[in-house]
């Protein structure tokens, strides 16, 4: 029944990304840890590999379309794959625990429901969706943008790494606003960074933790299948609306996440303290022999 319950849980990352346009990468790491029991440090590195390839899933009709921009994605995604590795190289360091990883995740997916719920509550008037989108972001403050767009490439690509949420509500708006790239041509183009993303923060990994490549195999299977889904029932509903609810969604994950690695944080508080009265009794032993 967990099987069954974490694949039906998976499809729902691509009808997610079908119908949205986003959101599914935030999906997959919850569903694996809290549903399918794998740990936190394995689990982050099979999200990468599931988000990546149902990214490349989703970036063939762009492709066919001509909206990839080949440069800037290379000039982009050079520094988020490079973050993405750092990012991963990081993540196997002694203090970065599972539960910071989920911690800092948590965070990453309230930053996304808040993102979703603005969007859904602005007021269309004369304004294309797209314009709408835009001013929730805060207007470039360079002359010369691409040292500002790096930088912010390399600090999306860490995130990906240390804890597997792909960045795309952040890579989006970079390349529109820094890069000046159309939208349909900036979606098109992030999503081909978020798969380069996901194999430089997997290579990161690779190595450090083992993976069930059966799970990832059938996770991926029932993610595309979720998307072609998605896409189908993209012409009955409207995605905008539901990006409020699906950012509600988030919120109540995420608040999940928090409650589930706050006793953790406070074990380990409790055991350091322990540890601490332990080395105080072996001084103060010490001193009475002498």
């Amino acid at each position: 029944m967990t099987w069954i319950l974490g694949h039906i849980l998976a499809s729902g990352i691509g009808i997610s990304l079908g119908l949205i346009g986003g959101g599914g990468s935030v999906l997959a790491l919850p569903i694996l840890v809290y549903v399918m029991g794998v740990p936190t440090k394995p689990a982050i590195a099979m999200t990468l590999v599931i988000v990546g390839s149902v990214s490349l899933i989703g970036l063939i009709p762009h492709w066919r379309k001509g909206n990839i921009n080949f440069k800037k994605a290379y000039i982009f995604g050079s520094a988020t794959m490079l973050g993405a590795f750092v990012g991963a190289k990081i993540a196997a360091l002694p203090f970065i625990t599972g539960s910071l990883q989920m911690l800092l995740f948590a965070i990453m997916m309230l930053l996304a429901a808040a993102l979703m719920i603005l969007r859904s509550s602005k007021k269309a008037g004369n304004k294309s969706p797209e314009e709408i989108d835009l001013e929730l972001y805060p207007p470039p403050i360079c002359k010369y943008c691409w040292l500002w767009l790096l930088t912010e490439g390399l600090g999306v690509g860490i995130l990906t790494g240390l804890v597997g949420v792909g960045g795309g509500f952040a890579i989006v708006p970079a390349l529109v606003i820094l890069g000046k790239t159309p939208m349909k041509e900036a979606i098109g183009t992030s999503l081909l960074i978020l798969v380069a993303n996901a194999v430089a923060g997997f290579l990161g990994y690779l190595g450090q933790v083992e993976l069930d490549w059966q799970l990832i195999g059938t996770f991926i299977i029932a993610a595309s299948l979720g998307s072609f889904l998605g896409a189908y029932l993209s012409q009955f509903i409207d995605g905008k609306k539901l990006q409020r609810y699906f950012g509600y969604f988030l919120i109540a994950v995420a608040t999940f996440v928090l409650f589930q690695n706050q006793g953790a944080f406070q074990r380990k508080k409790a055991a350091n303290w322990q540890h601490g009265r332990y080395q105080v009794g072996i001084i103060e032993n010490k001193k009475a022999l002498r």
